[in-house]
């Protein structure tokens, strides 16, 4: 797939510091590979209960995102709804409960009873670790849209696009699902703008400490 198919601005400009990039690039492949690992047995029990509930479908799913200047990639979770939740999608479109480019719906009913556990406690976001070695996505960044979300992009919303897509951001630690798609894409300017290694260490700090507490995503 063409890497620029969907780039039509770039107004921002990024500073790709070589140090900043290299060391960053350091933590994502120790950061997943040591998750990997100590998650293992969390990632066979998941697995077990996801064919129980639903042996129809795969134990992970697997979906086209829009990462890094537009280059198309496959993001892998744990599925979480029934096996056929892409087609149920166009009939969901009208009860979409956020705003601009995304869908969210806090009642979703392709959910299945152990994605609502795993979406609550972003378990299902683990296997995204494999995308952080692959080198398709970051510990830390901007999350990676749908192509047809990206479809209804502005020029201005494009810039999200300039760098590597994150497992978790500026705007997942701010209220992830009760941010609407306007202000996440400020959060996500804002992050790129003035990222660190120092402000990657405390969005990951912060996005742990979400997690314990479970304050809850659909």
């Amino acid at each position: 797939m063409e890497p620029t198919k969907y780039i039509k601005s770039n107004r921002l400009i990024v500073d790709d510091n070589r140090a900043y990039l290299f060391f960053k690039r350091f933590i994502d492949m120790f950061g997943a590979l040591v998750g990997l690992v100590l998650l293992s047995p969390l990632f066979l029990v998941v697995s077990i209960l996801i064919k129980v509930e639903d042996p129809r479908g795969g134990i992970f799913f697997k979906q086209v995102r829009v990462g890094k200047n537009g280059k198309e990639f496959n993001i892998y979770k744990f599925r979480s709804m029934v096996s056929n939740a892409e087609q149920l999608l166009e009939g969901l479109l009208d009860k979409n409960e956020t705003t601009g480019a995304m869908f969210k719906m806090k009642d979703d009913p392709r959910i299945t009873h152990i994605g609502h556990f795993i979406r609550k406690t972003s378990i299902d976001e683990l296997p995204q670790l494999l995308n952080v070695l692959k080198g398709d996505m970051s510990l830390v960044g901007p999350r990676p849209p749908l192509p047809r979300e990206v479809d209804e992009y502005s020029d201005y919303d494009m810039q999200r696009l300039l760098v590597t897509p994150g497992c978790t951001g500026l705007w997942q630690i701010s209220g992830r699902s009760n941010v609407g798609f306007n202000q996440m894409v400020e959060y996500d300017l804002e992050y790129i703008r003035n990222r660190t290694l120092l402000k990657d260490i405390m969005i990951m700090l912060k996005t742990v400490v979400q997690l314990i507490w479970s304050r809850g995503a659909y």
